[in-house]
């Protein structure tokens, strides 16, 4: 029986404009409600040296070269994002039912780069998603109660900081 019904998601791309930037780095991580892990997946896609050039400058970057360097030393191992798109349909067709809910921590902004270049994968998403930037504005600002998760911009471990900053924030309803 599949169990998982939340993919939580991270992208790593070269910005954060879905018309103009690129995915390079997918990480996803399937969970059922109580935030139990059922399965993960990874992926490198390689994007054209031109627009890595161009768009990979700025504050951020420069603020990140780590990073940067890191994201760009694994380019050249990249697949398409036609064969990632079917790899993660091969994935949630392995270990969802019918529902699969978004989640993450901005999760709206990963979900304009799936609708822009996997657009197969995102007729499959649930239009709801679960967001645990919501969670973060309420804690922060109303509660004066600050998770801090670490910054290391990589898919995997941005999902992992994810998914233990919502188990954070549930300790509080108990």
């Amino acid at each position: 029986m599949k169990k998982a019904v939340l993919l939580w998601v991270d992208l790593e791309m070269t910005g954060l404009d879905p018309f103009k930037d690129r995915v390079m780095e997918v990480a996803a991580i399937a969970t059922d409600m109580k935030l139990n892990r059922i399965a993960e997946y990874q992926a490198v896609i390689k994007v054209d040296d031109e627009i890595i050039k161009e768009r990979m400058v700025g504050q951020f970057w420069d603020t990140h070269p780590k990073v940067r360097d890191a994201l760009i030393a694994q380019n050249k191992d990249g697949k398409t994002v036609k064969a990632v798109e079917k790899e993660l349909f091969e994935f949630i067709n392995q270990h969802f039912g019918k529902e699969i809910f978004l989640a993450g921590n901005s999760i709206h902004q990963d979900r304009k780069f799936i609708e822009h270049e996997m657009p197969k994968l995102n007729q499959r998403l649930h239009y709801r998603m679960l967001d645990v930037s919501a969670w973060k504005i309420y804690f922060e600002h109303g509660l004066r109660k600050k998770f801090i998760k670490p910054e290391n911009h990589r898919a995997l471990d941005d999902i992992n900081g994810s998914i233990e900053e919502l188990q954070w924030y549930l300790t509080f309803l108990k």
